[in-house]
């Protein structure tokens, strides 16, 4: 992996090469890395954000897109292999916590074990739903999406945004729907899930499932809210990561 692609994948908003910890943020399905600048501007410089750019979007729209977890996770998996000289945690929301589970997996595979992997607004791996929106119509798509109200309603009402962003929608649906656990080795860091109590895409249950994916400790954190609780949370979220990263023990 050369430094050019991995600067493809990775964005480092604040750059902090002194810090002691890394944390790697990856998207939700349709979402790209601007979404986590203010993380990054928070964390600075005692936690050196890298955030995730997904192919097809963006700075990257020209780039063919990537429909299939396991291959995101191998090429992200590759593209940060340059970070990993000091401890390394993962986030992940919606799909990007799937996606975080299989990069922490491949990590371990190669004798990395994440600081610990931060699992939000998703269910555990092994705990499948039946979905199958990346077939419907387009409309039946973004009624979905505008359903969960992680996207900017103002935004997705601008048909020529629409058709600039619908393709990787869809393929991160396809990707986050068609994805099935492969038995196998589980972590050995801890996880983290957080989820919001009336989330559509994640019942209290289903996130708590997460804790059958870890040797190491667990915690479950239920915020108020639906799918993108986050927003509205972000304080207490960017509060339990700092305490974990910074703390001594290390739970």
């Amino acid at each position: 992996m050369t430094a050019s692609t991995a600067e493809d994948w990775v964005r480092r908003f604040h750059p902090a090469p002194a810090a002691p910890h890394r944390l790697l943020c990856l998207p939700h399905a349709g979402g790209s890395a601007s979404y986590f600048f203010p993380v990054s501007r928070s964390l600075s410089p005692g936690i050196e954000v890298l955030a995730v750019q997904y192919p097809g979007r963006q700075d990257r729209r020209a780039e063919p897109l990537i429909d299939s977890i396991e291959v995101l996770a191998d090429q992200v998996t590759d593209a940060i292999d340059g970070f990993t000289d000091k401890p390394l945690a993962i986030f992940g929301h919606s799909m990007g916590a799937t996606l975080g589970f299989e990069v922490a997996r491949r990590l371990e595979k190669r004798g990395v074990v994440s600081a610990a992997l931060f699992a939000s607004g998703r269910r555990a791996p092994s705990r499948h739903r039946d979905e199958r929106f990346h077939e419907g119509s387009d409309d039946e798509l973004l009624a979905n999406v505008r359903s969960l109200a992680g996207t900017d309603q103002a935004l997705l009402g601008d048909d020529e945004i629409v058709r600039m962003v619908l393709p990787a929608i869809r393929a991160d649906y396809r990707a986050a729907e068609t994805y099935r656990y492969p038995e196998g080795p589980d972590l050995s860091c801890p996880i983290f899930a957080m989820v919001g109590d009336n989330d559509p895409k994640a019942t209290v249950d289903e996130a708590s499932s997460w804790e059958r994916h870890t040797s190491g400790p667990f915690e479950l954190k239920v915020f108020p809210g639906g799918h993108f609780y986050l927003n509205e949370h972000s304080p207490a979220i960017l509060d339990t990561i700092a305490t974990h990263l910074n703390s001594p023990s290390r739970i």
